[in-house]
């Protein structure tokens, strides 16, 4: 069987893309995952918020020093990227740099770099240059604007993020995706637009910090840090709905955790699935598993490539295209078996 595949025009040996976690912020972390049998990886996030403090630390030392802010907020408007590798090229964003150059030096899988950014901003679209300059093959936009933001009309929010794309992909030539929320207005021509703006790829779905209370310390505390089976269910749908709707690639995030989810999202259409909370729990080994699993599936069906099997089961090829669009469960409680056993 040949599991080889692409995304976003980047050859792959299998579809399995290690996702932006901190099992991919070290070069020795990369190496054990290339190692295992991963088709890629997506380092671990730079934080929009990380650039802009190197900025901030920057404007300080320039009033420190001799006060001419004026020229350095001139010379940042006017030349970004010569000003932004000069000044602020120290700390987070030259480990991020050197993660990448040496990245790139030592696995022959594909590395994907990963900016966390919530609004546009000359100084990360700067450094989305670098980032190219250093060797990245693919850069990942990790981009969620918040719906709590009561002030700001949903088609504001949605329109940041085609500006942002707009502006990346001026400054940038390798291939961006954009990894991406379920919280749209209306979600499903959100995709289709998104997908027209020249992106190679969409992730479905970005997975946030989910809020727990300890009701003894009476505090908020972290919960469900890593994803479940379970939550797979929504990107499965949603990549199954979208595939052949869309003008670039999608790749399924979030719930994946062996090789039967693998196979369940790209018969869904996905060309590429992302993984991190199985790692976490099963250990990298797991990596090689699944791929075992896939391949023996594959076999057992008499598929002889990744492409033979890819969006058999999407919307748009099923013989009952609707069983996406119910959204209720009339079906299952409606059955006279499972009603008697209740």
């Amino acid at each position: 069987m040949d599991i080889s595949t692409s995304y976003m025009g980047i050859p792959l040996e299998n579809p399995i893309i290690v996702g932006s976690s901190g099992l991919t912020a070290t070069v020795d972390g990369v190496k054990r995952l290339a190692e295992a049998g991963a088709g890629a990886v997506v380092l671990k996030s730079l934080f929009q918020e990380e650039i802009t403090l190197q900025t901030d630390k920057a404007i300080k030392e320039a009033r420190n020093s001799d006060g001419s802010v004026a020229w350095f907020d001139y010379k940042g408007r006017q030349t970004p990227m010569e000003f932004y590798g000069y000044k602020v090229k120290e700390d987070n964003l030259e480990r991020y740099t050197e993660l990448i150059t040496r990245c790139r030096e030592s696995v022959s899988i594909p590395v994907i770099a990963s900016i966390n950014c919530f609004y546009d901003s000359l100084e990360w679209i700067a450094f989305a240059k670098e980032i190219e300059q250093v060797g990245a093959q693919a850069i990942e936009l990790n981009m969620f604007f918040s719906p709590t933001r009561f002030g700001q009309p949903s088609h504001e929010k949605e329109a940041l993020y085609f500006k942002v794309i707009d502006q990346i992909l001026k400054a940038v030539t390798i291939p961006v995706s954009l990894k991406i929320s379920y919280y749209f207005t209306d979600l499903a021509p959100m995709i289709q637009r998104l997908s027209t703006t020249g992106i190679g790829g969409l992730v479905l779905f970005n997975r946030f910090f989910s809020p727990d209370f300890d009701i003894t310390k009476i505090e908020v505390t972290p919960s469900h840090l890593f994803s479940t089976p379970s939550e797979m269910a929504l990107s499965l749908k949603w990549i199954a709905i979208m595939a052949q709707k869309v003008e670039c690639e999608l790749a399924a995030s979030t719930g994946v955790h062996d090789g039967e989810g693998v196979i369940k999202q790209i018969l869904a259409g996905a060309q590429a699935v992302q993984v991190v909370s199985t790692l976490y729990k099963n250990g990298i080994k797991h990596l090689p598993v699944m791929i075992e699993t896939l391949k023996s599936w594959m076999g057992s069906k008499g598929i002889k490539t990744v492409a033979d099997f890819r969006g058999r089961l999407a919307q748009e090829s099923t013989t009952d295209p609707t069983v996406y669009e119910r959204m209720q469960f009339m079906k299952y409680f409606t059955d006279k078996k499972r009603v008697k056993a209740l």
